[in-house]
């Protein structure tokens, strides 16, 4: 499948096609009722509200827009709009059709916005309660796992389950078999039954072996949802209602999308197609900038670091869909290092108000996205270069970072500084900053850092500080980045995709790194296998009454 036009991840809520989203005091509801004939592509229909990435891109909007939007919404409760069905998950001949490169890009996004909503639970107080009211399988039980608490109608019929591997010879690649180990506890000989069986788990066994919370009755289902939705608001320390919080208006972003760039207010994306590279340039703030919360909110969606998040998230979701082919993104910054570390002031000073807590989360999440992008990623810090506090989390979420010495002009010779930001306002998703993850959490190298923060540091005391992989000086400058990226660029992008991803991830495994890591990796490896795509595998065959054909050689 080779969609077009490109994937535009902007939305709005009068554009959606899938998600109802209602507001009643501290609770918002996403009611599920996917237009089966609103496929982002041809060739499927959304039955049974099974979902492709278009109705992701909407959940991701909605929640974005509650975040910030609504800041009196302290519960968000999922359940579905349809009768006996709550979701059935990723739709299957959506995935039948995708080339293998879609089907990896869809789970890692789909993946991203659930594990948003356990970001969100944990940093800013918004809960979420999956009202599961009718059938829910594979990835509509991922979306529930991703929720703080999962209540299950009793009806009788409506069951939990994970068929992925008995039905189509894939995995449950949505954080499915993680979450039901690692989150829920689920025992791991309860788990291996319920992950090969097709019909699922309903009533009280499904709360008995953990997979969902609590169980109700039709009669009294909304009532137990409505209970504890509102016992769980009480648990937020989110705005209260009655004090009637102004949220900020999420207004379009403002772009420019040429053939070979992409141009934001604060970020521009360039694109060398024949050298396979694009230069990614994210700009400081410019003139004065709010420091209370009064101009901050006043300042809206149009505060910079909520404006440059903003971009620089929709830049990189953009270019890992619609630009395959653009292995190396080389990171460049531009502007006044000081306006970034004054921003940083302002966001420390203020991160226990709403709304500067969730612009945090945004970039939290946004640097996270990088992380995770499955591409070379090399910082080029130069003249004019402002790599300070939170936009050296750019560099440092890099795989190398060169940096221009320039020995004879002190004036124009680009400089780095550390922030307190860097030192654990935006955890990677190992739970480390990405300082930690660089010198391994030893605190020599740490402290050395830290003692240097707030001052602006040339080429040569980064590099010794451990800060930046070369230091290269004018004379070698232009010779040392070109070959560097060229010999890059020259490499097995498969290759390249999983030693990133080991060295990236260095740190202390937890349940997102496994999601990440160890089971999109052996998605990966099986999405290739021909037991699931091959002529006969059971993923291509399904629906068409044929049997799947399996090589029982085990690999």
């Amino acid at each position: 499948m080779n969609p077009a036009p490109r994937v535009d991840y902007q939305t709005h809520p009068s554009a959606y096609r899938h998600w109802k989203l209602s507001f009643e005091g501290p609770v918002a509801t996403l009611a599920a009722d996917f237009d089966e004939n609103a496929g982002l592509a041809p060739g499927y229909k959304l039955k049974l509200n099974s979902y492709d990435l278009g109705v992701d891109i909407e959940l991701n909007d909605a929640i974005s827009r509650i975040r910030f939007e609504h800041p009196e919404v302290r519960t968000v409760v999922l359940t579905s709009a349809k009768d006996k069905v709550f979701c059935s998950g990723a739709n299957i001949f959506m995935l039948g059709v995708s080339s293998h490169a879609w089907k990896v890009n869809f789970c890692k996004f789909t993946n991203e916005t659930r594990n948003g909503f356990e970001d969100s639970s944990k940093h800013s107080g918004l809960k979420f309660l999956a009202a599961v009211n009718g059938a829910c399988a594979g990835g509509g039980y991922e979306l529930a796992l991703a929720c703080d608490e999962i209540i299950l109608v009793d009806d009788r019929s409506s069951a939990v389950s994970l068929p992925e591997v008995p039905l189509l010879g894939v995995l449950p690649g949505t954080g499915g078999l993680t979450r039901v180990t690692d989150k829920r506890k689920v025992r791991h000989d309860l788990a291996d039954i319920f992950c090969t069986t097709t019909e699922g788990v309903r009533g009280q066994r499904a709360k008995d072996w953990r997979l969902v919370d609590e169980i109700a009755k039709p009669a009294q289902f909304a009532a137990k949802v409505q209970e504890r939705a509102l016992q769980l608001a009480a648990q937020s320390d989110r705005p209260a209602p009655e004090t009637h919080p102004k949220g900020v208006a999420l207004t379009p972003i403002q772009r420019s999308i040429e053939a070979d760039a992409l141009r934001y207010g604060h970020v521009t994306v360039e694109i060398d197609r024949t050298k396979r590279t694009a230069v990614l340039t994210v700009k400081s703030p410019t003139g004065p900038q709010p420091t209370d919360i009064a101009g901050i909110e006043a300042a809206g969606a149009a505060w910079y670091p909520l404006q440059m998040a903003r971009e620089l998230e929709d830049a990189i979701l953009s270019m890992r869909t619609n630009e395959l082919d653009i292995g190396t993104w080389l990171i460049k910054t531009a502007g006044d290092a000081q306006a970034v570390l004054a921003m940083d002031t302002t966001l420390q000073a203020n991160q226990d108000h709403w709304l500067v807590r969730e612009t945090i989360g945004l970039l939290r999440r946004t640097f996270s996205r990088l992380d995770v992008s499955s591409r070379s990623l090399f910082a080029l810090i130069e003249a004019g270069s402002c790599f300070a506090g939170s936009l050296l989390e750019l560099a440092l979420a890099c795989d190398r970072s060169y940096h221009l010495a320039l020995p004879d002009d002190e004036a124009q010779a680009p400089k780095i500084a550390v922030s307190e930001a860097n030192f654990g306002l935006y955890p990677m998703v190992t739970g480390q900053s990405r300082l930690e993850r660089r010198f391994y959490g030893e605190q020599p190298a740490l402290d050395a850092v830290r003692a240097k923060a707030g001052q602006l540091l040339d080429a040569d005391a980064a590099f010794a500080l451990g800060l930046v992989t070369s230091n290269p000086d004018d004379i070698d400058w232009v010779d040392e980045t070109r070959i560097a990226i060229e010999e890059r660029v020259a490499m097995s992008p498969d290759a390249l995709t999983g030693m990133e991803a080991n060295l990236r991830f260095n740190g202390p495994e937890n349940m997102f790194t496994r999601v990440f890591g160890r089971l999109t990796a052996w998605q990966n490896w099986i999405f290739q296998r021909p037991n699931a795509v091959g002529e006969k595998g059971a993923l291509k065959v399904y629906g068409k009454g044929e049997k799947a054909a399996f090589d029982w050689n085990r690999v």
